[in-house]
């Protein structure tokens, strides 16, 4: 159903499950704000000006607070009745026991998996105040509960986006509905990266690439309807963390 009165943001939309995501909203007719470091531009070219595309790397703190300062989020945000944030961008990397990761990487991967979305979290209350119906989407992941060898920088950051949508729950911010997601495992270039690193800094790799091989991974597109679905849905935000797999 169109949902003009409907706009969403959403990081890392410009390929994997971002796209996917941003594909259903603009499907149903929201207008989408994508922020990523590169475009989409099939979707550019299928939806006009339904979405509007920024390139950002969101692991550049000072680059992401300029943007947020610029005030384009809510000049994106103004006036509709509904407001949406998806948090999706994501890195897996560094992968490799604590010894084997470059301090920058970690900085790097925190700032994104972290920072960006607690950072876009509080700019998106702030623009959105006073609206009647306000959602924010953290995608998360199995790794944020199951401790997987290699991947303590990931399963870190998923941990904290689980645990600051309970907290911003228990705020009881006015109309604000807030949920970290486990969407499942999708077949991203995400995966293509993890079945490419050595068993030596990721001992699991050949549980990842059997899931290749049988076919059990989740279509982006698909997997991205499904969240939107329930993003949209009453049921969204009934618990802070909750989980699509299977």
């Amino acid at each position: 159903m169109p949902a003009p009165d409907t706009a969403a943001i959403v990081t890392g939309h410009s390929r994997g499950l971002g796209a996917g995501i941003a594909a259903a909203l603009l499907a149903r007719g929201v207008r989408v704000l994508g922020l990523s470091r590169s475009v989409h531009e099939a979707l550019a070219a299928r939806y006009g000006d339904l979405l509007t595309e920024r390139r950002l790397d969101l692991s550049d703190a000072a680059a992401l607070g300029s943007w947020i300062e610029s005030g384009e989020p809510n000049r994106f945000l103004d006036g509709a009745r509904r407001a949406i944030l998806v948090n999706n961008a994501a890195i897996v990397q560094p992968v490799g026991r604590l010894d084997q990761q470059v301090a920058s990487a970690v900085t790097r991967a925190v700032t994104l998996n972290v920072a960006a979305p607690l950072a876009l979290s509080a700019a998106f209350a702030a623009a959105t105040a006073g609206m009647e119906d306000r959602r924010i989407l953290h995608i998360s992941s199995g790794a944020s509960t199951t401790p997987i060898a290699g991947w303590s920088v990931y399963c870190a950051s998923k941990a904290a986006l689980d645990h600051h949508a309970r907290t911003v729950a228990r705020d009881g911010t006015p109309a604000l509905r807030i949920a970290s997601v486990a969407p499942g495992v999708i077949d991203t270039d995400m995966q293509a990266s993890i079945r490419d690193t050595g068993e030596d800094r990721f001992p699991d790799r050949a549980y990842f690439v059997a899931l290749k091989e049988r076919g059990q991974l989740r279509d982006p597109d698909e997997a991205g309807r499904a969240l939107v679905d329930f993003l949209l849905s009453d049921r969204f935000g009934r618990s802070p963390v909750a989980d699509l797999r299977g």
